[in-house]
């Protein structure tokens, strides 16, 4: 389910608009949030907020990822969705990215 509509900013407001806020349609995070967050935070420490990625993916790629998950699944895998399945293996990816010159994601593709 979508997450709802950005808010108009109340231009009228006493306390003024927060620049961060107003850029990204996010509120700041304080403290006591962060605190709060952890406990709905998934297994991994991940927020449980989520968007929708728009970006395109080759067919081939699609496929191969589509038949992965289902052999996890036949495997018995504790795997929710495909979405789950993405988030542990960009992370990977991710993290790959920061170790710099002994990436192996940053080899492939050229960087």
């Amino acid at each position: 389910m979508a997450t709802g509509r950005r808010k108009t900013p109340d231009f009228f407001d006493e306390d003024g608009l927060d620049p961060v806020e107003t850029a990204t349609g996010y509120p700041q995070s304080s403290p006591e949030d962060k605190a709060g967050a952890a406990s709905k935070a998934g297994p991994s420490g991940a927020m449980a907020i989520k968007k929708k990625a728009g970006f395109y993916l080759s067919v081939d790629l699609i496929n191969r990822f589509t038949l992965k998950f289902h052999e996890l699944k036949l495997a018995g895998v504790a795997i929710e969705n495909k979405s789950t399945l993405l988030e542990a293996a960009l992370g990977f990816a991710l993290d790959d990215m920061d170790k710099g010159e002994g990436s192996q994601v940053l080899q492939k593709i050229g960087g």
